[in-house]
């Protein structure tokens, strides 16, 4: 019985790595390229990288409060996440208490779990202040 379930085991073990070696080449390169690059202001690139998501075109004028809202806020403020007071609910009411002013130092310079710019450091404090106008409305 011991012999057989070594030969099972064997077997097993023999047919899940020819499984593995039958992945696709280009899944495997998919799944272990960089996730970004470096370049230095100043310096040609290697490769074009384009601008994130969360940043602004290069010379545009400030996002609108939706629209940081979307690409920055939501992530949290959308569900609550570690606290975080959700759009559109009464968890704002003590906040806007505090008066505005407060909130956009908050929102700018970090506060308890929320890091500075919600995390967005390519975002303008105008922007940020635009999120934040947006979210208390």
């Amino acid at each position: 019985m011991k012999k057989l379930t070594l030969l099972a085991a064997i077997i097993g073990l023999g047919l899940s790595a020819n499984l593995s070696a039958k992945e696709d080449q280009s899944s495997i390169i998919e799944r272990i390229k960089p996730y970004g690059s470096v370049c230095v202001q100043g310096k040609e690139c290697a490769v074009k990288v384009p601008v994130a998501a969360g940043a602004p075109a290069p010379g545009a004028a400030p996002r609108s409060g939706e629209q940081i809202y979307t690409a920055v806020c939501a992530g949290c403020h959308g569900a609550g996440v570690m606290g975080a007071p959700k759009y559109g609910t009464a968890d704002w009411a003590p906040r806007k208490a505090k008066g505005k002013a407060t909130l956009y130092e908050h929102a700018i310079k970090g506060f308890n779990s929320m890091p500075a710019k919600g995390g967005c450091a390519a975002c303008s404090d105008e922007e940020i202040k635009n999120g934040v106008d947006y979210m208390v409305q």
